[in-house]
């Protein structure tokens, strides 16, 4: 049985010598027809495919699990594959398998603080929180490497040196522990995980490389030692896992990086020196150096350079012409190692003389990098049977910009795949375009492929995040929420509900605890004034403008409209919710006005946009004014040129009391002329043409939500959003 992480060390110091030395070759054993499902040249090239081939292994996998510790390097790697093909394929349950098994695992580490592979799983626990963006999936991992770079352990990368495993003193590791770091840096926008891993990188580099042969020694014990044949010793898998490595650090260094160059020539070096080991039959061998002492077919090691060596084709940083063919020659070997069931055989397992294993060994972690090479080999099949377009996303500000809405025009229906690590992202169609989401470090630029939907066999369900309806069953509300806030707003059959009777167009808001949406379950409970572990509607509206509503302001009054009269959606998800309101005419000081209002909110944005259209049978400008309601207490209120925020105090059901926590609202208004404190409000000012729109932001979070703790943070975030809206991202078509 093959071991794992917790006895590898041992196992590689005591048979290091026999590694590659011994002197008695073992043939490998010819294929079984019988047992291996062949692919021809031609099939390897189809992407649909590829993708079944891809699901045929994991299925496998899926069904036949090994038994080792979930945050094991060996599952580590495993579940980096699975994400590949989650990211591909038209079935969730790859996904929902990871997300299962990280649950399972508490989103925990491995138990060794600094062993890089007791963080490689903290890849797909990134990855996993790029999906759903809850903050307890990458909690303990942020907190561990925070812990981390407060208390670094230096020190020699020499073998022999007491503890150097805690440090990146193995090739292996470069594959395991910085892309882990690279990612969490990607999705909290914290550019110190990256540079940890960027720095401590060419630390092992500079160590173990080989300038000459541009290859990799397995640690400082091999720098000595020859193979039969006089060769320095380098071993295949390892030099994979460097490959590999590399690819998953380019994913997410920015572009503009001072040191991405570096890597790339590395890469470049690397995989001109491997192209020309690859062995006649598509397979790299365990002794990179020495492949007639080691005639073992092994399609762990070639499974990782077919991923990295098509990833390099995919980005054009390898020679089409001089690389693909290795890479689909590569790829046909590999799926005739997959037999009828799908199991992946060939496999050298862990620790053990690659001379002599079973050809019928399999481990997750080759099925890890099968399928990492599968996504590759998918991707560039579909650039080559459709017509892509590719476009550019600049984020021109100095700071990380997540979760960041892209807009693109289009007239057919596509799918939108990231072109640096070629998963298709969830997107939502527009009537113009298409809308997809992306995070940008500060400065940094990304690349997307637009894909043409006919052509995709098969695309990732895409989980709602945004949704907006009218809701007659509750008096005529109009609500809608995204994965961070709520809001409702009241219509017509309020106002003559004998009980309620409520005349306002003020703008509620709920406060939400978790990232699933609740409007539509909340309300059918009709019990949304209880804290059931989902959150609450403690927010009180009466005739106030509540979170962000309007009126005309004139002689240092606010006039205010009824109820809306008419909605309509324009957009209900998956990422964006978008509806318009109708406001019948109002007096604003003898001055008949009428308002249509336009509100869009998109997944991940404690902000919605306003666009309101103000029409008057008299001439001039309006001057509108946007309200936050002033609570009794001790609430915090801050404004800038161009915002306004408010902390309210801690509020109950009834009042003040605390028990529910605080809200928080805010007003961005780029075009403020001012802000005055009236009517029991906080009121931004600014001026409106009729028939021009008018645009602003509001925005709500909750103490309890999980994203805003306090007055600062929410001031903060409220600044960081008026930047934000300030300097657009910049996208551009590049083909």
């Amino acid at each position: 049985m093959p071991t794992t992480r917790r006895t590898y060390a041992t196992l590689a110091a005591m048979c290091a010598g026999a590694y590659f030395t011994t002197a008695t070759p073992w043939l490998a054993l010819p294929a079984v027809a019988a047992e291996v499902a062949t692919q021809s040249a031609a099939a390897a090239q189809n992407p649909a495919q590829v993708l079944r081939t891809m699901e045929r292994v994991a299925d496998w996998q899926l069904a036949h699990p090994t038994g080792y510790p979930l945050e094991d390097w060996t599952e580590g790697v495993g579940d980096a594959g699975m994400m590949a093909l989650a990211g591909i394929s038209g079935s969730d349950r790859y996904l929902q398998a990871m997300r299962r098994a990280a649950e399972q695992n508490a989103w925990r580490l491995g138990p060794s603080m600094y062993h890089a592979d007791d963080y490689v799983v903290g890849q797909t626990y990134a990855e996993l929180y790029q999906h759903f963006r809850e903050p307890h999936m990458i909690a303990p991992m942020r907190a561990q490497f925070d812990y981390m770079l407060a208390h670094p352990r230096p020190g020699s990368l020499n073998w022999k040196t007491p503890g150097v495993q805690h440090r990146w003193s193995w090739c292996d590791a470069l594959f395991m522990g910085p892309p882990a770091w690279a990612r969490l840096s990607a999705v909290t926008g914290d550019a110190r995980y990256l540079e940890f891993a960027i720095q401590n990188w060419w630390l092992t580099s500079d160590y173990l490389y080989d300038r000459e042969e541009h290859l990799y020694f397995r640690d400082s014990r091999f720098f000595g030692q020859r193979e039969a044949n006089g060769a320095k010793v380098f071993w295949g898998r390892g030099n994979g896992w460097v490959m590999g490595g590399l690819v998953r650090m380019l994913q997410y260094i920015p572009a503009q990086h001072a040191q991405r160059e570096r890597f790339v020539q590395q890469y470049r070096e690397m995989a001109q020196r491997l192209l020309g080991l690859q062995q006649a039959d598509g397979l790299w061998r365990s002794s990179l150096l020495d492949p007639a002492s080691y005639p073992n077919r092994e399609s762990s090691g070639t499974a990782l350079y077919t991923y990295a060596l098509a990833w390099g084709v995919n980005q054009g940083l390898l020679p089409r012409s001089e690389f693909e063919p290795a890479v689909r020659k590569a790829w046909q070997a590999l799926a005739s190692h997959v037999t009828a069931e799908g199991k992946l055989i060939h496999v050298q397992p862990i620790g053990e003389d690659p001379r002599k294993f079973d050809p019928q060994s399999t481990d997750v972690f080759a099925v890890g990098a099968f399928l990492l090479a599968g996504s590759e080999l998918y991707r560039m099949g579909l650039v080559e049977t459709a017509g892509v377009h590719e476009i550019s996303v600049a984020n021109p500000s100095n700071e990380a910009r997540l979760e960041q809405s892209v807009e693109w025009p289009l007239t057919q229906p596509v799918q939108v795949m990231d072109a640096l690590t070629s998963r298709i992202l969830p997107s939502q169609r527009l009537n113009n375009g298409v809308l997809f989401q992306t995070d940008l470090a500060a400065g940094e630029t990304r690349r997307f492929l637009l894909l043409p939907r006919q052509h995709v066999p098969a695309a990732p369900p895409v989980r709602a995040r945004a949704h907006a309806r009218f809701v007659p069953e509750r008096l005529d509300d109009f609500a809608w929420e995204n994965d961070k806030v709520a809001h409702r707003t009241y219509g017509p059959a309020v106002m003559r509900d004998p009980k309620e009777q409520l005349v306002s167009s003020g703008i509620d808001v709920w406060s939400k605890s978790v990232r699933k949406l609740v409007l539509d379950d909340w309300y059918q409970r009709a019990d949304y004034h209880q804290d059931h572990g989902e959150g609450l509607d403690f927010y009180h509206v009466g005739t106030s403008r509540g979170c962000g509503g309007l009126g005309i302001y004139a002689g240092n009054q606010l006039y205010t409209s009824q109820n809306f009269s008419q909605w309509k959606v324009l957009a209900d998800g998956p990422l964006r919710a978008e509806f318009e309101l109708r406001f019948e005419r109002w007096d604003a000081a003898g001055r008949p006005v009428a308002e249509v209002r336009r509100v869009q909110l998109d997944a991940g944005s404690h902000f919605s946009r306003v666009e309101s259209r103000f029409s008057s049978t008299q001439p001039g400008p309006l001057v509108v004014g946007v309200g936050i309601a002033q609570r009794a207490g001790e609430g915090q209120y801050r404004q800038n040129a161009d915002s306004m925020s408010y902390w309210e105090p801690a509020m109950d059901n009834g009042g003040n009391g605390g028990g529910n926590g605080s809200n928080a609202c805010a007003v961005i208004m780029p075009q403020a002329s001012g802000f005055v404190a009236q009517q029991g409000h906080y009121l931004a000012l600014g001026s409106a043409q009729p028939q021009a729109p008018f645009i602003y932001y509001l925005g709500a979070a909750w103490s309890k939500g999980g994203d805003v703790a306090d007055a600062a943070a929410w001031q903060a975030q409220v600044a960081a959003a008026a930047r934000r809206y300030a300097q657009p991202l910049k996208v551009q078509q590049l083909r």
